[in-house]
């Protein structure tokens, strides 16, 4: 299999594996209730947040994977994952909006400033509104460097979502656990290249040096 194919395929598969929540929650909103339970308001919050974390995670993942695999093509991925972990986060903040505030802006922003749980996932969605604005070809020629500076905060929305899911859950926490250490070891593998990267410069610079000092 080429490497176009190998992509078409991968892609595929992200798109049927993103769209099955949210196929899930149609189907148990307007065919089978049974699905959704009794408190179907209750099933869309947790079904669109914990979505929302998983495709952040694998967002995150993708660079990471880059390295390890040596494929660059899977570097592809990352757009549309971004944009599903958007997409899903824009539904469990209306979800909140809707059917919690009622679409009262005022309760909305008390309810920010009250509860430190509703602050953080409130901020961790702020931050994916421009990161998912500027992911076309586009902005990324209009924004060069700082555009890598400005994706950069899908670390820090992660990292506000997994502490969100923490905050909300209180007492069973096993599950905002295991996303801990998942983010944990993304940063890890993170700051593990960054290292790689700034000893690789440290050492092309003597070789330079030497080149320089032998061309004279």
């Amino acid at each position: 299999m080429n490497q176009k194919r190998a992509v078409l395929l991968l892609k595929v598969v992200l798109w049927l594996g993103a769209l099955a929540p949210a196929g899930f929650l149609l189907l148990g909103m307007f065919v089978y209730p049974d699905w959704v339970g009794a408190n179907p308001i209750e099933r869309l919050t947790h079904v669109t947040g914990m979505t929302t974390l998983i495709l952040l995670m694998l967002t995150l993942t993708v660079t990471p994977l880059r390295r390890v695999s040596g494929w660059n093509p899977v570097i592809r991925l990352r757009r549309p994952l971004g944009l599903f972990a958007f997409f899903y986060a824009l539904c469990h903040f209306s979800i909140w909006f809707v059917f919690d505030m009622v679409f009262n802006v005022t309760w909305m922003l008390e309810d920010i400033a009250e509860r430190p749980f509703i602050t953080v996932g409130f901020a961790a969605f702020v931050i994916l509104i421009p990161l998912a604005l500027t992911s076309t070809k586009g902005w990324i020629r209009r924004l060069g460097r700082r555009w890598t500076t400005l994706h950069r905060g899908v670390y820090v929305a992660a990292t506000l979502g997994v502490v969100h899911f923490y905050w909300f859950v209180k007492a069973d926490t096993r599950l905002p656990l295991v996303f801990i250490a998942i983010l944990a070891v993304l940063f890890g593998a993170r700051l593990q290249a960054a290292r790689q990267r700034r000893s690789g410069r440290r050492n092309k610079e003597p070789e330079a040096a030497t080149a320089a000092s032998g061309s004279r």
